[in-house]
């Protein structure tokens, strides 16, 4: 099963892109924090960027009401992408986004 739940602040202000066919795509990072303790016991954090996708009804959504610093609860999938540039094969995994709720 392909599904993915991430709860955090969006870093990178929505872009908008129009594919081949006409059907419009948001794209942006959102920021997750995981917190834990290191050896000596003290309280770090680490945090993750994750690419983020999103078609149809949310591609408005979030032109009209998201921006950075914005806190989301996403539902989704992983999507992974090959492609080549300059000859070196390159390697992109993102969200597709299934369902958001805005925090």
């Amino acid at each position: 099963m392909n599904h993915v739940n991430l709860i955090g602040k969006v870093s990178s202000t929505p872009r908008i892109v129009e594919s081949e066919n006409g059907r419009k795509i948001a794209q942006f990072t959102l920021t997750t924090k995981e917190m834990y303790l290191d050896a000596d016991g003290k309280s770090k954090s680490k945090s993750q960027w994750h690419r983020l996708t999103a078609w149809g009804k949310w591609v408005s959504i979030l032109q009209e009401c998201c921006t950075e610093g914005m806190s989301l609860a996403i539902e989704g999938r992983i999507n992974n992408k090959f492609y080549n540039v300059s000859g070196t094969k390159k390697f992109v995994s993102e969200i597709e986004i299934n369902d958001l709720i805005i925090l």
